[in-house]
């Protein structure tokens, strides 16, 4: 059972921060081209509570990949469009081909979350959602797609001391807005969403990562870290060979 009380003690990072997320996004770079070179997709999902550090972690996780080969969507509401079609509809468009990655800056869970709490699915509609995403999420992964599921935490001081951030730095006031605040208001029913989320959709085929967010270097490091170990232990991870005329070409052009 995932209780998320138990992911508020914010723990600073112990090692050398620079140091040790260089490295992460080393890794994460080759990964890429190991997706890119055997064809592999992968989809990286994130959740959380408002301002819990989820866009520095999306910024980290793809600073050093090529362009032409992620894309991360910021999840919004639905456009009239979206909400004519099943919910998971607008995600489905969204998925990768082959040899790319797929980042959802929130994702389908809105559907028991947000949806649930602010009334704008009906309860029978958030109830039936829990088996079609775990559908989804398991021809997903059958499909050959790798799915990575992370809920970044936060605890209800560290989230006000984030807010009054943005409301005090004209820099970061873009991030906020009224809906914030309203989501706040409501953290016991959120929380309650969220528990029985994680209850009926933390599954063995897709599990759920949860991260302490209360502090966010730690939070960074310990969310790419998980990226990391999941995309490239579905990888194979060995360079491909040079083609040999390639090679014979490259020694004729460059030898003087």
């Amino acid at each position: 059972m995932i209780d998320l009380a138990d992911y508020e003690r914010g723990k600073p990072h112990k090692g050398d921060y620079r140091r040790d997320l260089g490295r992460l996004q080393k890794r994460l770079d080759r990964i890429l081209v190991a997706h890119i070179v055997h064809r592999r997709a992968a989809v990286v999902m994130l959740e959380g509570w408002d301002a819990a550090g989820k866009g520095g972690i999306i910024q980290r996780l793809v600073s050093t990949w090529d362009p032409r080969h992620f894309k991360v969507y910021p999840i919004a509401a639905p456009t009239a469009e979206e909400k004519a079609r099943p919910f998971l509809w607008r995600f489905r468009t969204r998925l990768p081909t082959p040899g790319n990655i797929t980042v959802f800056d929130r994702s389908w869970y809105g559907r028991v979350l947000v949806e649930r709490v602010e009334g704008f699915a009906t309860r029978a509609e958030w109830k039936r959602s829990y088996g079609q995403i775990n559908e989804f999420e398991t021809r997903l992964i059958e499909s050959g797609t790798t799915l990575v599921k992370l809920f970044v935490h936060v605890g209800q001081k560290e989230q006000d001391r984030r807010l009054q951030e943005r409301v005090d730095d004209p820099w970061k006031r873009w991030k906020t807005g009224l809906e914030d605040y309203r989501n706040r208001a409501k953290r016991v029913a959120y929380l309650e969403a969220m528990h029985e989320m994680f209850e009926r959709t933390d599954t063995g085929v897709a599990p759920w990562h949860v991260i302490d967010g209360n502090d966010k270097k730690s939070a960074r490091i310990a969310a790419l870290g998980v990226v990391a170990d999941t995309l490239g232990g579905n990888v194979p991870m060995d360079p491909p060979p040079l083609d040999p005329e390639v090679a014979r070409i490259a020694h004729e052009a460059l030898a003087g």
